[in-house]
C-alpha cells in the first residue's frame, strides 16, 4: 500500500511537474494541429434517421425515392432506363451523388452487364456534370460493399460521386486545414440539373 508523499524530495518532484492551462476562452485538450469541421445535419444519419428498418425492398430508400411523384423534392438529377442518379441526403460535399440501380440488389457482382453499364456511364457524366457545375480538383468514387466496409444502406448498391477541393474535408476523416463549402441540397439540385441538362453525354 502506498504512503503520502512527505519531505522536500517529494516536494521537489512536485515542483518540477509542469502543468499547462490554456488560456481564457479556449477549449482544454491535448493540441493536435486539427480544425475540426463540424457537419451536424449527419448526426440524424448516425442516430439511425431514414435508414430502413429491414433489408426488404419495401423499407429501402433507394427501392422508394424514384417512386415519389416529384424528382426535385426527390433529389433525383436524372432518370436512365435501368438506373438513376439522386444526390446524397447527407453529403460529405456539395454535389455529392449516388449512381443506384432501380432493382433491389446489394452485391456489385450481382448487377446485369447493363445495369454494370449503367452504373459506370452514369458515374463518367456524374463526374463530367459536376465538373462543368462547380469545377472540382478531384473526385472519390466509391462503392461500400456490407455495412463493415461503411455502407449505410448495405442492401442496395449505390455508387458514391463525391468532388473534392483542395483545402475542403476528407472523404471519411476531418484532416488539417479544413474549409466547410456549405450549400443547400435544393440549391445543389438546381445547379446540378441545369448542369446535367447542358452536358452532353459522350456520344451525343
Amino acid at each position: 500500500m502506498g504512503t503520502a508523499p512527505t519531505g522536500r524530495g517529494d516536494q521537489q518532484e512536485r515542483d518540477d511537474v509542469q502543468v499547462e492551462v490554456e488560456p481564457a476562452g479556449e477549449r482544454p485538450g491535448d493540441p493536435d494541429g486539427f480544425q475540426r469541421l463540424w457537419t451536424p445535419h449527419r448526426m440524424v444519419y448516425i442516430g439511425g434517421q431514414d435508414k430502413p428498418r429491414t433489408a426488404a425492398s419495401s423499407d429501402c430508400p433507394f427501392c422508394t425515392i424514384p417512386q415519389r411523384g416529384d424528382d426535385r423534392a426527390a433529389l433525383i438529377v436524372h432518370r436512365d432506363a435501368v438506373a438513376y442518379v439522386v444526390l446524397n441526403l447527407y453529403p460529405y460535399s456539395p454535389g455529392h451523388l449516388l449512381v443506384c440501380p432501380y432493382r433491389h440488389v446489394a452485391d456489385y457482382t450481382e448487377l446485369t452487364p447493363e445495369e454494370t453499364a449503367a452504373v459506370a456511364r452514369l458515374s463518367q457524366r456524374c463526374m463530367r456534370v459536376v465538373r462543368a457545375a462547380s469545377a472540382p480538383d478531384g473526385f472519390n468514387l466509391g462503392l461500400n460493399q456490407g455495412a463493415v466496409a461503411g455502407a449505410g444502406i448495405a442492401a442496395h448498391l449505390h455508387q458514391h460521386v463525391v468532388p473534392r477541393w483542395a483545402g475542403d474535408a476528407n472523404f471519411l476523416p476531418v484532416i488539417g486545414q479544413t474549409k466547410a463549402l456549405p450549400q443547400l441540397l435544393d440549391q445543389t439540385w438546381q445547379v446540378v440539373t441545369q448542369a446535367w441538362a447542358r452536358t452532353p453525354e459522350v456520344g451525343d
